[in-house]
């Protein structure tokens, strides 16, 4: 596989330009930098005001946000009291408004010592009777709690978060959607739950909902959960900007981790957040028939304001960077685009592993005879068009418009089981293997290698020879395993000691849905990951 540049002809279909009928016209493309990473190099400046910072003005602003909280607590209790399913009262009493106005003055306060000392608001934020649920973009912190604490709007939360002392009942207060991911039927009354607060005519707070469903680093916008869009009523959508000069505040799935990121964030003299209330987004009957094509709208609008592209990449996709295998992916792979054009082409990852033997079967079978795209897509089984022309070209190397189907089944492999190495592994070596002993050559192990981790180019010599002790000029299988059981990181030390690899999950977040404010609760989706991603978030 290769990294190429791709014009305008060559930019995949965003999922908003493919929905709104505009002519099929490719209206954004794909972003440049992988959405789920997030690198943060620090100034030797930098390093020594963050050094002085820490010794002074960083305890005490961690105990003033701490204090904060607790002051918040008892008026958060007495105003939580009672079933949080009754509809609440209309008008509210004096008393309710009261502790309305003081708990957003203390959160307030706490966002103001930790140094959001102003929040610039543009836009109108629409009344309940007009917009019930607003989504906000991109999602990237956990920092954007702020504009919920600072309307006290619904959002849709884990239901085992009201249990967390201080923290719960806070959340109680602003009367959350629960979901449980345990109960099966959760995410059915929890839609049911969005469609009758929605439709309540301003009885019920807005909900405020993140429809990316986990945290971007803000160069794009990934695909929206179609939760929000389910009901069909009219959303707002609202859009988040961090200029800051030094970005302390993403948080995303490779980057720093929680505390670094507060510890970073409140060692900063002054962070600013800007907050947009885009217009009222009134969905079409075509629209309300169809989520799917709703949230793409809506996301289209979102990107033009601020400005950055759309990408079919999903919540899903981080698997591929989570995956604790011992060939984890590097920062600039390309199989998260592979990934997302196989999910485009109709091709769901999760039903094609049981077809992975066949596919191997067939592209050994062919020798490393390379085929047509016409070729390609009759052994996929589907019609030839510019998604399938996209994912030919990963691999069309030449750009002679043939490509090995051997690299095709490596990738796939990669991509429904991510954390199987050796299984792709073994799968490559019975497509690349000699039909004596099933022994391949350095040159085929490049191709294998550089498959597997979508790059460009990779330099396996050294490898391959760390492999082959006796110095037969070829591999099995066996050789490979032993060596793989022996030096678990081997590819840390042969393949990329350069290149910055997916390294670890140390340091993602302990988030307790996938973004922390909005579950997904999409009925279409019961599970929203694997067990490594979900041994991650919870």
């Amino acid at each position: 596989m290769r990294l190429r540049g791709r014009g305008p002809r060559d930019a995949p279909a965003s999922g908003a330009a493919s929905s709104t009928g505009a002519g099929g016209a490719r209206l954004l493309a794909p972003p440049g930098r992988n959405p789920f990473v997030h690198e943060l190099r620090l100034s030797a400046l930098q390093k020594a005001q963050i050094a002085a910072m820490t010794l002074t003005l960083f305890p005490i602003r961690l105990l003033l946000a701490a204090f904060m909280m607790l002051l918040a607590w008892p008026f958060a209790l007495v105003a939580s009291l009672g079933p949080t399913e009754r509809d609440p009262e209309q008008p509210l009493a004096l008393w309710r408004k009261v502790v309305d106005v003081l708990l957003k003055a203390i959160m307030r306060a706490m966002w103001f010592v930790g140094g959001f000392h102003w929040v610039t608001v543009k836009g109108r934020q629409a009344l309940p009777t007009e917009a019930a649920i607003l989504v906000l973009a991109p999602h990237s912190s956990y920092f954007d709690a702020i504009p919920v604490t600072m309307s006290m709007s619904s959002i849709v939360m884990k239901a085992e978060s009201r249990d967390i002392p201080i923290w719960g009942t806070l959340i109680k207060y602003i009367r959350p959607v629960f979901v449980s991911r345990s109960d099966q039927d959760s995410r059915r009354r929890t839609v049911e739950e969005i469609k009758r607060r929605a439709q309540s005519n301003g009885k019920w707070p807005q909900i405020m909902i993140f429809p990316e469903g986990t945290c971007t680093n803000r160069t794009c916008l990934i695909t929206f959960k179609p939760g929000a869009f389910i009901p069909g009523v009219p959303v707002q959508p609202v859009v988040l900007r961090y200029p800051n000069q030094l970005d302390t505040i993403t948080w995303t799935w490779q980057g720093p981790g929680a505390l670094e990121i507060l510890w970073l964030t409140l060692c900063q003299f002054h962070n600013q957040l800007e907050i947009e209330f885009l217009p009222v987004y009134s969905p079409s009957d075509e629209e309300r028939k169809d989520p799917a094509v709703y949230a793409n709208n809506v996301r289209r609008v979102m990107a033009e304001a601020l400005g950055v592209p759309v990408t079919d990449y999903t919540f899903e996709d981080c698997q591929l960077a989570l995956a604790e295998g011992q060939l984890r992916l590097p920062v600039d792979t390309c199989l998260l685009e592979f990934a997302r054009l196989v999910r485009s082409l109709g091709l769901k990852p999760e039903k094609l592993e049981k077809d992975l033997d066949r596919y191997a079967e067939s592209a050994r079978m062919a020798g490393g005879r390379k085929v047509s795209l016409s070729e390609f897509a009759a052994s996929l089984e589907v019609p030839v068009s510019d998604t399938l022309g996209d994912m030919f070209s990963l691999f069309d190397e030449s750009g002679s418009g043939e490509m090995d189907p051997r690299e095709y089944v490596v990738a796939l492999s990669v991509v429904c089981r991510p954390a199987r190495t050796l299984d792709t592994m073994q799968l490559a070596f019975k497509m690349y293997g000699s039909q004596e002993n099933g022994s391949i050559n350095e040159d085929a192990l490049a191709s294998i290698l550089k498959t597997a981790l979508g790059v460009a180019g990779l330099a396996v010599t050294d490898l391959f020879q760390a492999i082959d002790q006796e110095e037969k000029g070829s591999i099995t299988f066996a050789d490979f395993s032993r060596f793989a059981e022996m030096y678990p990181d081997f590819a840390e030390e042969y393949l990329y000691p350069d290149r910055p690899p997916f390294e670890s999950c140390a340091q993602t977040p302990l988030a307790p849905t996938p973004n922390g404010f909005c579950a997904d609760f999409s009925p279409e989706n019961s599970d929203a990951g694997n067990t490594a991603a979900r041994k991650k978030l919870e």
